[in-house]
């Protein structure tokens, strides 16, 4: 590949439109300076000095599509709350389409508040309900995405699970099938309690610890042809295009059907790995689309999740840098 393709690849994400449907989650960060412990508890005094919320989960992916250039609109339930009121204000802040986004009075919006000093995180406090949806706020929020799927034929859709309720077997089923019907790629990024429900996707892309839990399989050395294996066992049972497995420091594995392989990561000053799989699932979503070519798909969303892992906290890509990284690696 020249470097004249592979501009044309990133300029070209400018004309996608990405769904993300899936949980959205607040992401909190709690800034501060540790000099003392307390007298009434063994445990770190934290001073703090600065505080900051950013987009997580499913709106994460969103704010990585956006990054890269794509339209996005979000489609998930938050609380009737001020973390809620929150979450939509960024989102639309930062140019992402909210108007599928509802609030519900039954459930808090999820909130992630992580106290950091020195670079490092001391503590998490998850502010979470993860039951699943109300039939009554289910089936009015189902109808109104497959309505603007229908109206607005978007390029690709990314489901997010995070099992925190929204992504029910119902709903899956019900979008999927929408999605094939009008021939949209659809991504998943999936998570244990509906793993298996995912049926007939363009992209299933769990991680390693998600496959080994998900189908009940050792994996014990991660080469390609135990990693074939897992593909066949999953591909028998969901009946999709590309497996896509995220390995963490082992790199990437990708199978079609036709080829296969591992793509290892490059070494990095990793800071922080929270989010790297939300980079990951966005750039996947957004190259195959453009390309089909699985390839491409597993090099380029490789290095973007490696590249966002060099960052504290939750961050996106910079589409810039992944870029530059990509022209040095597949043009040299």
């Amino acid at each position: 590949m020249n470097k004249a393709e592979l501009q044309k690849i990133f300029d070209d994400m400018d004309g996608l439109h990405v769904v993300v449907v899936g949980d959205v989650m607040l992401d909190n960060y709690w800034w501060g300076n540790v000099e003392r412990i307390s007298p009434e508890a063994p445990v770190p005094i934290v001073a703090l000095h600065k505080r900051e919320s950013r987009l997580g989960g499913a709106a994460n992916v969103a704010l990585n599509c956006r990054a890269l250039g794509a339209k996005v609109t979000l489609a998930s339930v938050v609380g009737d709350d001020s973390e809620g009121a929150l979450l939509v204000k960024l989102a639309n802040d930062a140019g992402i389409d909210t108007s599928l986004v509802s609030h519900s009075w039954r459930r808090p919006t999820t909130t992630k508040t992580r106290i950091i000093s020195r670079s490092q995180q001391m503590m998490r406090i998850d502010d979470e309900v993860t039951d699943e949806l109300y039939a009554d706020e289910e089936h009015p929020f189902i109808d109104q995405v497959l309505k603007y799927l229908q109206r607005v034929k978007p390029h690709a859709l990314i489901f997010e699970d995070y099992n925190k309720g929204l992504l029910k077997e119902n709903v899956i089923q019900r979008i999927t099938a929408h999605c094939k019907e009008i021939g949209m790629v659809t991504a998943v990024d999936p998570k244990k309690n509906n793993f298996l429900a995912y049926k007939n996707v363009t992209i299933f892309k769990p991680n390693l610890k998600e496959v080994r839990e998900g189908m009940h399989l050792p994996i014990e050395h991660v080469t390609e042809q135990e990693l074939n294996e897992a593909h066949g066992k999953l591909n028998g049972i969901l009946h999709h295009d590309v497996t896509f497995i995220t390995l963490s420091e082992k790199g990437v594995f990708f199978n079609n059907g036709f080829t296969s392989s591992i793509l290892p990561s490059r070494i990095r000053s990793v800071a922080d790995v929270s989010g790297a799989g939300d980079t990951v699932i966005a750039t996947a979503a957004l190259v195959y689309t453009l390309t089909k070519d699985v390839h491409l798909m597993a090099e380029i969303s490789n290095l973007a999740g490696g590249l966002v892992c060099e960052e504290v906290g939750v961050v996106s890509i910079k589409k810039d840098k992944l870029r530059k990284e990509t022209e040095a690696l597949l043009c040299a």
